[in-house]
């Protein structure tokens, strides 16, 4: 093996375990996956390489949370986020990623720095809404596409809603299998997938599926309140990067 095969499966692990965990309940950490791996490849490389990870791995997440979802807000975030998908596919060749990756990040700040100023734990439950629930959709559906920073806008509907952490988990994960699976096909059409990286599926894949039933252990024994902190803990710091990210590219 040579030494830049060693360096790419020394991000390419990493990632597909952070891929896998995503899968298993803890949807925020996910987005690490390309960041990771861009530090070996080009980030649109790592995108379609990690997309097939990421579908693999949903079916494993898929079985885990069979039972545990709120289907009513499933129904309301996929019309919007297919909306959202064919708007990133349609503007593929003039959209400008890291001015993307920016407002997500801003988005992703704001939305805590909201939440702690306002004790998140002493507000109301928000109610899943038709309205808000396709905006958001669409937003998620717009980033994941782009830049698979669908997390932050999902995070903004759904969180104030105080779903119980089992529930939140499976919507998570049912939401963005849906996504990941919508998404192959402008993959496809772009020639972002790569049938030649079979190789590297092979080894990466089982990483991924542990993951995601180590990412279902963790979410099931963690307490609900101290789930819920690494949940926002982790928005903030990757919303962090990726303003950190978006204003190096506009750069």
């Amino acid at each position: 093996m040579s030494s830049t095969e060693i360096l790419f499966y020394l991000a390419a692990i990493p990632a597909s375990l952070l891929v896998g965990l995503s899968k298993g309940g803890l949807p925020v950490v996910g987005m690490l996956g390309v960041p990771v791996l861009a530090l070996v490849v080009h980030p649109i490389v790592a995108a379609g390489l990690l997309l097939p990870i990421y579908v693999v791995s949903d079916w494993f997440g898929l079985w885990a949370y069979r039972r545990e979802f709120d289907l009513r807000n499933i129904a309301i975030l996929i019309p919007g986020a297919v909306a959202g998908i064919a708007a990133g596919w349609a503007t593929a060749a003039v959209v400008s990623e890291p001015a993307v990756t920016l407002l997500v990040g801003l988005i992703g700040l704001v939305f805590c720095v909201d939440r702690f100023l306002k004790r998140a734990e002493a507000l109301p439950p928000r109610p899943a809404d038709v309205p808000r629930g396709l905006f958001w959709g669409f937003l998620t559906g717009f980033t994941s596409f782009v830049s698979h920073s669908g997390a932050p806008p999902y995070q903004m509907y759904v969180l104030p809603q105080r779903l119980s952490k089992m529930v939140y988990a499976g919507t998570s994960t049912i939401t963005f299998a849906i996504i990941n699976a919508v998404k192959l096909i402008p993959y496809w059409a772009l020639g972002q997938l790569n049938v030649g990286n079979l190789r590297e599926m092979l080894v990466l894949v089982p990483v991924a599926v542990a993951g995601t039933f180590l990412g279902v252990r963790l979410t099931r024994i963690v307490p609900e309140a101290l789930f819920f902190r690494i949940v926002m803990i982790a928005l903030f710091l990757i919303s962090l990067k990726l303003v950190w990210d978006g204003a190096r590219g506009l750069a």
